[in-house]
C-alpha cells in the first residue's frame, strides 16, 4: 500500500492537458446541474454522468505525467523516449538526412499510454523540423514517412548524430516539441508531447547494440533500448 501511495505522488497532470481538463469538467458540471434541475426523471442525469464522467476520467488518464529519473550512468545509452510497445527493429535506408542505412527502433503509444516524450540520449539539439502529412495508423511502416511528424536531430557528446521522429497517428492531431535548436539536452528531460495514439522512431548508427525485442513494453526514460558502440 505504501509503495502505491508513493507511486501516485510521483504522478502529475501534464500542462498540455490543463485547459482541456478544466473546460471539460466545467461542461460536465454545468450540464449535470441543468439536467438535475429541469428534468423530472433522474435517468438522463445519471446517463450523462456515466457517459461524460467516464470520458473525462479517460482524458485524465491520458494526460498523466509521471515524474521519472534514470537511475545510473547515461554514457552511450539510448533510453526509451516514450511509454508503449516496440513495433519496429530494423535496418532501413534513411534518405532525408543521413542518406545511408540506419538502425530504426520504433515505439507505438496507444491512447492508454503516457504521451509525454523524453530525450533518449544526452547531447545537443542540432535541428528541429516539423512536417505536415497524413494520419495513417501509427503502427504502419508508411506512417514514418507519410504522416505528420517532427524530426529532432541530436548530436551526442561522442559526436554521433541520433534522429528522433515524433509521428502522428490516425487519431493524433497535435505534435508538441520542446526541443530547441542548439540547446543542450539530457535524458530525464521532456522532448515533447503527442496527443492521442502515435509513435516515436529513433534512428541509430549501424552496429548499435539493441537491448529490446519486438513487442516488448517500454517505460519512457527508464527502459534502455540500445547501447551505442
Amino acid at each position: 500500500m505504501g509503495k502505491r501511495i508513493k507511486k501516485l505522488k510521483n504522478i502529475r497532470i501534464h500542462h498540455e492537458g490543463t485547459a482541456e481538463l478544466l473546460l471539460s469538467a466545467g461542461f460536465v458540471v454545468i450540464v449535470s446541474a441543468f439536467l438535475l434541475r429541469t428534468l423530472e426523471s433522474s435517468i438522463p442525469f445519471w446517463a450523462f454522468i456515466l457517459l461524460f464522467g467516464t470520458a473525462w476520467l479517460l482524458m485524465l488518464n491520458f494526460y498523466r505525467c509521471p515524474i521519472r529519473y534514470f537511475d545510473g550512468e547515461t554514457e552511450r545509452l539510448v533510453v526509451a523516449p516514450a511509454d508503449g510497445k516496440i513495433v519496429v527493429i530494423e535496418e532501413t535506408e534513411e534518405h532525408e538526412y543521413f542518406h545511408d542505412k540506419r538502425l530504426m527502433i520504433s515505439i507505438f503509444m496507444s491512447p492508454l499510454n503516457v504521451h509525454a516524450n523524453w530525450f533518449p540520449v544526452d547531447g545537443k539539439v542540432k535541428f528541429v523540423h516539423h512536417q505536415d502529412g497524413n494520419y495513417h495508423k501509427a503502427w504502419l511502416p508508411k506512417a514514418s514517412e507519410e504522416n505528420e511528424h517532427a524530426d529532432i536531430m541530436i548530436t551526442t557528446p561522442e559526436g554521433e548524430d541520433i534522429l528522433v521522429k515524433q509521428v502522428a497517428g490516425a487519431m493524433a492531431r497535435r505534435i508538441v516539441t520542446y526541443a530547441k535548436e542548439n540547446e543542450e539536452c539530457f535524458i530525464d528531460e521532456h522532448l515533447g508531447f503527442i496527443k492521442l495514439g502515435s509513435r516515436v522512431d529513433v534512428y541509430l548508427p549501424l552496429g548499435t547494440e539493441v537491448c529490446v525485442r519486438m513487442g516488448q513494453p517500454t517505460t519512457g526514460d527508464h527502459t534502455v533500448i540500445a547501447k551505442l558502440k
